[in-house]
Formats: structure tokens, C-alpha cells, sequence
């Protein structure tokens, strides 16, 4: 393990840019096909054209790029801090389950009952609404919910993991127990969010209808310019100060503690903003997507979350975003295609990457760029 020294502790003079002119091009790149082809291609070209960009292949992508958001919150706390979590679906979930309150108080008297009751309330005999929907029918309060109800469990939760210095596999586990007992509690029909069906059947946002195709283009490009800002924001953090420090403690903590830090304000920060990033992708996801259940809080979700960070190149940035797309764009082939295979795929996908490829996809760019004689920056 290489020591860790105060001077490696201070960012790099190099690294006070955020992107080289490279990297802003692929940016604006980006933001040009998310905020302007797309929706021409979507909304402008005809269905019967050969470039029209169908409904479908919006909602894949949306879907896809809130995937992206929850593996780069992974890469911060895992590739970049150490600190594996196989629990972070919860805090998707949470956001989801958030904007999921709101959207099925949007829905009114359209529900199959005509009742001011969501219509699972109805069904299980409620007369009133529970307490923990107050709020639910105002869009702020929901939406400061969708931040403030991962930010405090992750807050409460890593206090006490990282003040009791717990670590390595055993943190892993206790994150997946958690995750485990959020499902199981969410499953119940008596906590007021509709059991093992969740929610569906939304209807409208802000007023407007949800199914509109200019409401989902707009969704879409919400969604993709939230998840610049994130890798954005991110790659400022990597690059900071800050970020040296979480490098280093994923290192050496011992040594970072020798310096005079404290490693306990570090990981517990950049573990809430980890959860709250995934609570914002769960409440862009579930409008796109249209239901929201406790299957997001399922181990599996959480376990896919950090092989989408392996498999593109955990300690990258960019290389869970390809990731997420790589995976997720491969499950959607694969289940339509081959569905009895896709399991058998993953798992030997994730084992092939774990022993040949420990940096992912980003591994091989860089293996074949110091083969051209290429510099290699970290």
C-alpha cells in the first residue's frame, strides 16, 4: 500500500481546472444531444421516419440515466473514499417512493373509486389519510422530501457505522441488512404505501398530464442535464482538496489520521451526498417509469448499483456512467431476447471483471492508450 503523505493531501495544481477543452467539448456535447436532438428527434421528425427517436427509446435512456446517477453517488463513496455500500437502492427507493406520494395525490378523483384516498387506501377499507402522507399534496414539501428522507437515514445510519469505525465487508453487510428491512417494512400494507404493488397508474405533475409527450421530454432533458451537474459536481469534488483527502483515506486512514484529519466528518459527508444524489435519480425515475414498489429496495438493485461502477471502472467518473449504460443497455437486449440467460450474463460479467479487468472498461482505454505511448492521467 503506497504511505500517504500532508503533501499528497493538497490538490494538485494541475487538477484546478475542472475539464481540459476535451472535456468540456464532450459536455456541451452531450448537453446538445440531451436538451436539443433528442427532442427533435422525438417530437419534430415523424413516426415513420428512419431518424425519428421513438417513445420507447426516451424512456429506456431516461431510465438509464437515472441508473447512471446512483452508480456515479457509488463511485464517490467506493471507488473514491473505500467505502463499498450494497444498500444504496433504499435511498433511491426513498426519493422514488417521495415523488410517488405526490404523483398519486395528483391523480384526485381520476382513481377507479373517485375517492380523495389513493386508490390502495380505498381497497385495504382506510378512511383517512395516515400521517405520513401530510404534505404529500404539495410539490415543494415532496420534493424537499425526495433530498431530506435519504440525507437524514444516511446521516443517522453513517454516524454511528463510521464513529464505531466499522468497515470493509462487515459495513457491506450491515448496509444490505438495512436495505433488506426497508423492503420488508415497505412491503407491509399497514405503513401506508401500498404494499408489494406500490404505487402506479399516475396521472399528472404539476397539474399536467404525465403521459403528454412534451411532459416526458421534459422529464428526459431534467434528467440528463441532472446528471451532467452531478459528474460536474462530482469531478469538483474528486479533484478538490476534499477529494484528496477521500482518496487518501481510502488508502491509508490510519495515516490520514496520523496527519491530523478526522476521517469521520469526511466519510460521513460524502456518504449523505452519495445517498441524496440516489434520491434524486429515484424521483426523476419513477414519473418516467410510472410505478415505484418495494422491489427497488431489494438487495439485488443495491448489489447491480456497484456492479455498474466495476464494470465501467470504479475510481473514473466517467467509467460508471458507461457502466450503468453498458449493463442496463445489455438487460434490455437480454430479457427480451434470451430472458432465462440475463442472470447468467451478469453474474459471469461481473466475475470476468473482477478478474481481468479490476479498472473495468475505463482499464482497457487506458491499457490501449500507454500502448500508443499516451500519458495515462488518474
Amino acid at each position: 500500500m503506497t504511505p500517504v503523505s500532508p503533501v499528497q493531501l493538497l490538490p494538485d495544481s494541475r487538477r484546478g481546472l475542472l475539464l481540459g477543452a476535451r472535456g468540456w467539448s464532450v459536455v456541451v456535447g452531450a448537453l446538445v444531444v440531451i436538451a436539443v436532438l433528442v427532442p427533435l428527434l422525438n417530437l419534430a421528425v415523424p413516426a415513420g421516419n428512419p431518424l425519428h427517436f421513438g417513445d420507447y427509446g426516451v424512456a429506456l435512456v431516461a431510465k438509464i440515466m437515472c441508473y447512471a446517477m446512483c452508480a456515479l453517488a457509488m463511485d464517490l463513496i467506493w471507488g473514491y473514499t473505500g467505502i463499498l455500500s450494497l444498500g444504496h437502492g433504499l435511498y433511491f427507493a426513498l426519493g422514488g417512493y417521495a415523488m410517488g406520494m405526490y404523483l398519486m395525490r395528483q391523480i384526485g378523483h381520476d382513481g377507479n373509486y373517485r375517492s380523495d384516498l389513493p386508490d390502495f387506501m380505498v381497497f385495504l377499507d382506510w378512511k383517512t389519510m395516515p400521517w405520513t402522507w401530510a404534505g404529500s399534496a404539495s410539490f415543494v414539501f415532496q420534493m424537499f422530501l425526495v433530498v431530506a428522507a435519504p440525507a437524514v437515514l444516511a446521516g443517522v445510519f453513517g454516524w454511528f457505522a463510521f464513529r464505531s469505525r466499522i468497515k470493509g465487508v462487515y459495513f457491506s453487510i450491515i448496509t444490505q441488512a438495512l436495505t433488506f428491512a426497508g423492503m420488508l417494512l415497505f412491503f407491509r400494507n399497514e405503513t401506508g404505501f401500498g404494499g408489494n404493488n406500490g404505487f402506479t397508474d399516475f396521472k399528472r405533475i404539476l397539474g399536467i398530464s404525465i403521459a403528454a409527450p412534451s411532459t416526458r421530454m421534459v422529464l428526459f432533458v431534467l434528467t440528463g442535464l441532472t446528471l451532467v451537474a452531478f459528474y460536474l459536481l462530482a469531478r469538483a469534488i474528486v479533484h478538490s482538496k476534499y477529494g484528496r483527502v477521500l482518496q487518501a483515506i481510502r488508502d491509508a486512514e490510519s495515516r490520514v489520521m496520523f496527519t491530523g484529519y478526522d476521517p469521520l466528518k469526511y466519510k460521513l459527508s460524502i456518504w449523505v451526498l452519495s445517498a441524496t444524489m440516489c434520491g434524486i435519480a429515484g424521483a426523476l425515475y419513477v414519473p418516467q417509469v410510472g410505478i415505484i414498489n418495494p422491489s427497488e429496495m431489494s438487495p439485488a438493485a443495491s448489489i447491480e448499483m456497484a456492479i455498474w461502477a466495476a464494470v465501467g471502472g470504479r475510481g473514473t467518473l466517467v467509467g460508471p456512467i458507461i457502466g450503468a449504460f453498458f449493463v442496463n443497455g445489455a438487460k434490455s437486449w437480454f430479457t427480451q431476447a434470451f430472458p432465462e440467460f440475463w442472470l447468467y450474463f451478469l453474474g459471469a460479467l461481473f466475475i470476468s471483471v473482477t478478474l481481468f479487468l479490476p479498472r473495468g472498461i475505463m482499464g482497457i482505454r487506458d491499457r490501449l492508450r500507454r500502448e500508443k505511448g499516451v500519458e495515462v492521467k488518474a
